[in-house]
């Protein structure tokens, strides 16, 4: 029992490293809706893209393998959320088919919709990712409408587990259903997108080396930013304070007050990650909007974004937490002991994460490669 706690609770770890790279990723995104805003000429429109076409595969290539690892690890979440709320990820996944046609079809000759057409679809995609990604994660606290039904497993007529309570299918993660959290999904998903536009600027004024593009690049950092630490820091008080769902040893769930808060005094690590986090963003936001010599914030502020996503999630998951709760029927909301893989499964995978390391080593050395081009 206690390897498979461990095991559980290591590729909890994972996914959520994986799920804080992909925030850090969304630079791309943040860069593709300001281009009208920080591009003002047909050459300067020209670098933007050239530098954001260089990492959009990365973003695209993290989500799709953060997916990957969620399923394997957590297959239950996966059909729960996946199966029920499809229409949040069917939106996600178009706004990023449309990415990826518009950097191949953007620069050829004679495309059939013309470069305004694609121009207009990267800042749909730019625009729709942040925000729909950031309310699906804010649903692993405020929970989604669906009830588990273990039991279907042997029934051949209905053999599905989880279903799905509203016709909305997911969209009441930020808009309408039964449910009243749904404010909170909406303002963690502006959050996320203020945060990656932010990045974007940031990105820019290291990545081009052009003063104009530096300079707009400053100003809209700076209105981002304020709008982020807007929507971002009431919600992180409102999810420390609000009541949360704990797995006792006997499998029945229970409300707890003020869950999150408990879970961070639990784990000062995570508390000294937090802090660290908010700090590096903070200061590459700082230096990024006032150092007209410093190119190194979206470092700073990268690492930093990294940290308090990696936290925020590591406190939706641990110390018996419900992470995805069922405004439904609370005895349904999951956990990682209730909705994992079995222990062979976790533990093949954990060999395979060891080459973890190597994959992003290379992710390195192709970004470093790309821009001495």
């Amino acid at each position: 029992m206690e390897n498979i706690i461990f095991y559980q609770h290591y590729w909890w770890f994972l996914v959520s490293l994986l799920a804080a790279l992909l925030v850090f990723l969304f630079f791309v995104q943040g860069g593709q809706s300001l281009v009208y805003q920080i591009g003002k000429t047909d050459s300067e429109f020209q670098l933007l893209l050239d530098s954001l076409g260089k990492k959009w595969e990365l973003t695209f290539t993290t989500l799709v393998t953060f997916g990957g690892a969620f399923f394997a690890s957590f297959p239950l979440f996966y059909s729960t959320s996946f199966g029920g709320a499809y229409w949040v990820w069917m939106l996600i996944l178009f706004s990023f088919v449309i990415q990826a046609v518009s950097f191949e079809y953007i620069h050829k000759q004679g495309n059939l919709l013309g470069k305004s057409t694609y121009k207009a679809f990267l800042f749909t995609n730019g625009l729709l990712a942040p925000i729909l990604v950031g309310a699906a994660v804010s649903t692993l606290f405020f929970g989604g409408e669906f009830i588990i039904n273990r039991g279907n497993i042997v029934d051949a007529a209905n053999p599905t587990i989880s279903a799905w309570t509203t016709n909305w299918h997911g969209l009441e993660a930020v808009w309408g259903g039964t449910t009243h959290f749904h404010l909170w999904n909406v303002v963690l998903g502006l959050a996320v997108f203020f945060l990656a536009r932010s990045l974007g600027c940031l990105y820019f004024i290291n990545n081009i080396d052009n003063n104009e593009i530096r300079s707009r690049s400053r100003k809209q950092l700076l209105i981002n930013a304020i709008a982020f630490l807007v929507c971002f820091l009431p919600y992180l008080i409102n999810l420390l304070f609000k009541d949360g769902l704990t797995e006792q040893a006997n499998g029945v769930l229970v409300v707890e007050n003020y869950k999150y808060f408990h879970n961070l005094l639990a784990n000062p690590w995570l508390i000294a990650l937090l802090l660290v986090g908010v700090v590096g963003v903070l200061y590459g936001f700082i230096i990024g909007s006032f150092c007209k010599k410093s190119t190194k914030g979206i470092w700073f502020s990268g690492i930093g974004v990294v940290l308090v996503v990696l936290t925020v999630l590591l406190l939706a998951g641990f110390n018996s937490t419900a992470y995805y709760p069922s405004n439904t029927d609370i005895q349904s909301s999951l956990t990682v002991s209730n909705s994992s893989s079995s222990l062979f499964t976790l533990r093949t995978m954990s060999v395979v994460s060891l080459f973890i390391p190597f994959v992003i080593a290379y992710i390195w050395y192709v970004w470093r490669k790309l821009d001495k081009k």
